[in-house]
């Protein structure tokens, strides 16, 4: 071939990944399955809301991640990505309505962009799912999570760099809480479908590096949510719900959640061990349907 020749079309790790095809999922819950995510997500006695099927159910807006949920595709498909180093970066879910109390759910999961950080240096691969009413076809909710794929960099494809996230509102928290987790809460969380070795057998986690199992981040994620709208009115919902996920929580130990409140949102950021372990969180919200909008700011 002389240097003139153009040269010939290669696939790349990069080019399949992009045209891996994850199967589509089809998923039905109850009232039983709410109250478990709850349960995995701190919720107590004092919480009828979420944990009794007897008073007025409410479902957690992040247990959007738990539905229709494809499991740990990174490694049981044939992604040739390096499973044991992938570590969950962020997670976002997007409400288009309340979820309900039971379901029948389908959601096809695809990636939908991966940046590489070069070889040695990881890539981060985005995924996502739009989550419809298997009957109806409404869509209630897209969960879009980013993975750090920590032994996987130099995939061949475009170096496109993540964008930064929003700085956090420069001024003291409006409101600081203390959120308890449980002794048992990956052991509960696990059932909603991550089982993972690492948040429950001590030996995978010693290997791992850590002295215990550690907790789900989506749990601490959960046990946000969960604190956070608290805080809002009834006539409120949820309509979107991130953060980065970047120190481990242990089962047991206290998040430490700064709030600070905006137009239409809240911002937070947790901390752990004098560790940030939630960082770049936002929730927003909107009026329900038939509620006033209230004044514009």
């Amino acid at each position: 071939m002389s240097p003139s020749d153009p040269m010939p079309n290669r696939a790349t790790r990069f080019d399949a990944l992009m045209a891996l095809e994850i199967p589509g999922i089809e998923h039905r819950y109850t009232h039983r399955d709410v109250i478990l995510y709850a349960l995995g997500c701190g919720a107590g006695p004092d919480e009828p809301d979420l944990i009794n099927e007897r008073a007025a159910l409410r479902v957690l807006p992040s247990m959007a991640t738990v539905l229709a949920y494809p499991g740990d595709w990174y490694r049981n498909l044939a992604t040739g990505l390096n499973a044991d180093q992938i570590v969950h970066a962020s997670e976002r879910v997007e409400l288009f309505a309340d979820l309900p109390v039971r379901g029948h759910l389908r959601a096809k999961p695809r990636i939908t962009a991966i940046h590489d950080k070069g070889e040695g240096r990881g890539a981060i691969i985005v995924s996502e799912r739009e989550i419809r009413d298997a009957v109806t076809g409404q869509s209630l909710a897209r969960v879009t999570q980013r993975a750090f794929c920590r032994g996987d960099g130099g995939l061949g494809g475009p170096m496109v760099p993540l964008a930064p996230p929003p700085a956090l509102p420069d001024r003291a928290a409006d409101q600081v809480l203390s959120l308890r987790t449980s002794e048992r809460a990956a052991a509960i969380y696990r059932l909603m479908g991550d089982d993972n070795p690492l948040h429950i057998d001590p030996d995978t986690a010693r290997t791992a590096g850590f002295a215990r199992p550690i907790l789900h981040g989506l749990s601490g994620y959960g046990h946000i949510c969960r604190a956070l709208t608290a805080r809002l009115a009834p006539d409120l919902r949820v309509t979107e719900f991130e953060c980065r996920f970047t120190a481990p929580v242990l089962p047991g130990e206290d998040i430490a959640l700064e709030i600070w409140d905006l137009p239409g949102g809240m911002r937070f950021r947790g901390h752990c061990r004098g560790r940030i372990a939630f960082d770049h969180g936002h929730l927003r919200f909107a009026p329900r349907a038939g509620a006033p909008a209230g004044p514009s700011s």
